[in-house]
């Protein structure tokens, strides 16, 4: 089985938004960070928040937050919406299927039960799990605070 890449990008940009998760992030941000185009991104982006995944805030201070939290986002649920209407070989596409074999075919059953188990195995994996106590994703993927949230390194005498 082959993960398309928009699904890949879509799991990016989510971890994107989950390290970050104290501020709306752009576009933009997540494209430089997650080496993509913003064009493409911005398709996905705009799935991720109709399958209720991502908020999206138009206009100044606008951006993209995750819709709930990450240990509510389950990663098989994800999959299994951005996959689902790629099919895995001919035999399962609707349009295209020039198999004769495809009511007889042992095959398709097992190709069938392995997906289903490749997708119970990743629903029980959540965003969470991704990013939780994962210093090296932080480290490529954690923005440099903002002017109001950085700490003052000089006191000003009272």
């Amino acid at each position: 089985m082959r993960i398309t890449k928009r699904t890949n990008i879509a799991i990016r940009a989510l971890m994107f938004c989950a390290v970050n998760d104290d501020r709306r992030v752009t576009k933009h941000d997540i494209a430089e960070a997650c080496n993509s185009s913003e064009n493409h991104l911005g398709q996905i982006v705009n799935q991720l928040s109709q399958l209720g995944f991502l908020s999206t805030t138009r206009g100044r201070g606008g951006g993209l937050t995750l819709s709930r939290p990450a240990e509510q986002i389950s990663i098989g649920d994800v999959f299994r919406q951005l996959e689902a209407d790629v099919p895995v070989a001919e035999c399962f596409a609707d349009v295209d299927n020039t198999c004769p074999l495809t009511e007889a075919c042992r095959l398709r059953i097992a190709i069938s039960e392995a997906i289903n188990a490749f997708y119970s195995h990743l629903e029980k994996i959540t965003l969470e799990m991704l990013i939780c106590e994962n210093h090296q994703l932080e480290d490529l993927l954690l923005m440099a605070p903002t002017c109001s949230q950085r700490t003052p390194k000089i006191k000003v005498p009272a």
